[in-house]
């Protein structure tokens, strides 16, 4: 086999749902905000300082908070994460390193790294080039399976179904793992071509991908992946489990040669 490509961990969109649900307790509140490390002083997060968190929207791996008139965007990329802890509760990292620290009455919410941190108009959102080139989002209330479906028939249709589904233009918050775990869910080959595959093909790639990410949003740590760096035989039919780097970023796929197909 050849050598596995780039395997690091992104936060994918279940990953971003949960931050989402564990900052929900600021909502309303306040925000006093700092910036210890001078990267959120760069990115101007201490203008948001004394305003009210409106609320906290999220779009495949992208989080935005609601400052009325201001948003605070991040992406956490490989790097990054959002902790949330009490207030005067030991931190697990040190402060020098956090971007940002958002306190409200009981809690401080604070981001540690990422490649993406930044204020912006409130206005600009929809229309932002970040984030209004996403695709629809695999974890929307009104997901909606033939609007991810047409997004990928009018893409290039000799490019891989692994490759394609990273591809967060055609729909947004599947990262290398559910990329892994909803192909082998389907039962579908990530190494067909888009034309190779038909509307139901698709389909079911797309309903496995949601199912699993919901579920990992309620289990946490407590789900258990299938196939993504399974080793041994496959547990559902005792096939070889291979894997390798696919696609421009060559990015590690796992897949059983035998049950997918």
């Amino acid at each position: 086999m050849p050598s596995p490509g780039n395997d690091g961990w992104m936060a994918e969109g279940d990953t971003i749902l949960r931050a989402k649900n564990r900052l929900g307790a600021l909502v309303g509140q306040e925000i006093a905000v700092s910036a210890p490390n001078p990267r959120g002083r760069a990115a101007g997060i201490e203008r948001l300082d004394g305003l009210t968190l409106e609320g906290i929207d999220t779009h495949g791996k992208h989080l935005v908070f609601r400052f009325g008139d201001l948003a605070l965007h991040s992406h956490l990329g490989m790097s990054g994460g959002w902790h949330v802890y009490p207030h005067r509760a030991r931190w697990r990292r040190p402060r020098s390193s956090a971007w940002a620290v958002l306190s409200g009455d009981r809690a401080d919410a604070v981001q540690f790294g990422g490649p993406t941190l930044r204020v912006l108009r409130a206005s600009r959102v929809p229309i932002d080039p970040q984030l209004a080139r996403l695709g629809p989002d695999i974890l929307a209330p009104d997901f909606d399976p033939a609007a991810i479906v047409a997004k990928f028939r009018a893409t290039d249709q000799s490019r891989t179904l692994g490759d394609a589904l990273l591809d967060q233009r055609l729909t947004a918050g599947i990262g290398n793992i559910f990329k892994s775990e909803a192909c082998f869910a389907a039962e579908i080959d990530p190494w067909h071509t888009l034309a190779d595959l038909g509307d139901d093909d698709l389909r079911r790639v797309f309903e496995a991908a949601r199912e699993q990410m919901l579920s990992a949003v309620t289990l946490g740590n407590r789900h258990r992946f299938r196939i993504y760096k399974h080793r041994g035989p496959c547990s559902r039919c005792r096939g070889t489990v291979h894997h390798r780097g696919q696609g421009d970023a060559n990015r590690t796929t796992w897949w059983c040669e035998r049950c997918q197909f």
